[in-house]
């Protein structure tokens, strides 16, 4: 069954680029990866919407998301909140809407 894992970040000031840039080899790298999209929610603020093949796909990739996000962990603001610098769920499709 297909599954969803959302990330939430803030980024620092002029770091936008070294975090876009972060995850342009994704695709390549993660198995059972279907699709990914960051999108822009406010002023230097993100959130990564990532599909997998199921939720087993989203659990092994872990390694890799960390990897990844450690190599711009320095390039994110604390969101406060005991949060640390992302803001993630996961889960599997419950209603598969259009």
């Amino acid at each position: 069954m297909t599954a969803f894992n959302i990330v939430r970040f803030r980024v620092k000031p002029d770091r936008d680029q070294e975090f876009l840039d972060a995850h342009k080899t994704i695709g390549a790298t993660w198995v059972g990866l279907v699709h990914a999209n960051i999108i822009k929610t406010g002023e230097r603020s993100y959130c990564i919407v990532a599909e997998w093949k199921d939720m087993d796909a989203c659990i092994q990739a872990r390694p890799n998301m960390i990897s990844t996000l450690d190599s711009f962990r320095d390039a994110l603001e604390d969101l406060g909140g005991g949060l640390g610098v992302t803001d993630p769920v996961a889960g599997l499709v419950v209603l598969s809407l259009k």
